[in-house]
């Protein structure tokens, strides 16, 4: 007895110290404040009962665990990071394929078979939901009941540990059969550098209304980058999929692998290129395993457009699991349109100046073209505009100063090239 009445006047002593210390730090009441909202986090973004389990449990965790012990951290990091990812929420596609082929002309000139591509797509998946709200409307409860007299199944039928089928069910395996087939494509972009590779991933993401997410995979050399790290690590963190999620907040957005050719190959750290085949391979990315997150992330309603400069370099497993559209490159023509229309005003806006304070002609630009740009795309081309930019707005600034803005001539011609570009390249 005497023993028994220690140990209570001891734990006593105990929760005195704890209360005078939560009072000192202005902690005590906010602990259980803090716990209740992460709950509601986790109850609104509606994840999978498996998700929600596992949420519950570590929040029982996290009221047991001190708030001073590094185990505490550990967990609300972790109930934070199931909270964030977005398993329910996702944005309604604007499936206009009218207006997005208007988007892909005006952002874009030239690229054709990408175009083209990129709209069967869109027309394709406008179609198959057409379908699925058809199947919805049409398929309803009443449709499925049972007959009045219809044979039971027999006694010593074996019992199975499958569900009964339902109506509610059976709608629910159709829907589920409809979005299966609804998996998106995975798009490898291959081209030169500068032939807007980037860019067509953008203009896909604003055709469909979709939030845009890019991930560098150029230089990644170990695995937990893709996958994620183990919780039991310091320091650990999902994967860059499940952050691209994170930062995003819906679950179909349109993620850019870029530089995809430049990815690490096998290594003590492990293979990324093996990491990313669960990731792109449609029948398998719908239960992506995160190390750190430890239970099926569905990735299959991305849209994943991956770019390369080379095929070659690719692991041919993961390049398998890809639809390979070439960019070859733009031709002479199409340039002059992208000069006029895309570079020559950005560069122009850049610089601080005016569409009536420089004139260039076709002829000027198509000489640019020819004897300073040995590039398939236009990166080039857009420095050495911008370089004619800032000479011509070196001269008027000079003019201005000198109150003779009325001498200054804004026009480039060709022999004004070889002062403001350097010598005339003639390798055609």
């Amino acid at each position: 007895m005497v023993i028994i009445h220690v140990r209570f006047y001891l734990r006593q002593q105990l929760n005195a110290i704890k209360e005078e210390l939560g009072n000192k730090d202005g902690d005590s009441g906010n602990e259980d404040d803090d716990i209740a909202d992460l709950q509601k986090r986790i109850e609104a973004a509606k994840p999978p009962p498996e998700i929600m389990e596992i949420a519950k449990r570590e929040l029982t965790r996290l009221k047991r665990v001190p708030q001073a012990s590094a185990e505490h951290n550990v967990i609300r990091t972790y109930v934070e990071v199931l909270a964030d990812i977005p398993w329910s929420k996702s944005t309604v596609d604007d499936l206009d394929i009218g207006r997005a082929r208007k988007q892909f002309d005006s952002d874009h000139y030239g690229l054709e078979t990408v175009k083209k591509r990129l709209l069967e797509y869109l027309a394709v998946l406008k179609l198959k939901r057409s379908i699925h709200e058809q199947k919805q409307l049409t398929l309803t409860p009443q449709s499925t009941e049972a007959k009045p007299g219809a044979s039971l199944p027999a006694a010593n039928t074996p019992s199975t540990d499958q569900t009964p089928s339902t109506p509610d069910n059976q709608v629910k395996d159709i829907v589920a059969k409809i979005e299966n087939r609804d998996r998106a494509p995975i798009l490898l972009l291959v081209g030169p550098p500068g032939t807007g590779k980037t860019s067509l991933a953008k203009s896909v993401a604003s055709a469909l209304g979709r939030k845009f997410h890019r991930i560098s995979l150029g230089g990644v050399r170990d695995e937990a980058e893709i996958r994620g790290h183990r919780r039991t690590y310091v320091a650990s963190l999902p994967g860059v999929i499940v952050q691209g999620l994170r930062k995003v907040g819906v679950n179909n957005p349109v993620f850019l692998l870029d530089e995809i050719d430049k990815i690490g190959m096998n290594n003590y750290h492990g293979d990324p290129s093996a990491a990313m085949l669960e990731v792109l391979d449609p029948e398998q990315n719908h239960t992506f395993n995160d190390h750190y997150v430890g239970s099926p992330v569905d990735l299959s309603k991305i849209l994943f457009i991956a770019t390369a400069n080379s095929e070659w370099t690719i692991h041919d497993a993961l390049l398998d699991r890809m639809e390979v559209i070439e960019l070859p490159g733009y031709t002479f023509e199409e340039k002059i349109h992208i000069a006029k229309e895309h570079l020559l005003p950005k560069q122009l806006e850049t610089n601080a100046l005016d569409s009536k304070q420089l004139e260039i002609d076709d002829k000027t630009i198509l000489r640019i073209i020819h004897g300073y740009t040995r590039e398939a795309g236009v990166r080039g081309l857009e420095r050495r505009i911008g370089a004619v930019c800032r000479y011509k707005a070196v001269q008027y600034a000079e003019k201005k100063e000198e109150g003779k803005e009325s001498e200054y001539n804004p026009r480039v011609t060709i022999p004004d090239l070889e002062e403001i570009l350097g010598v005339y390249d003639l390798f055609n």
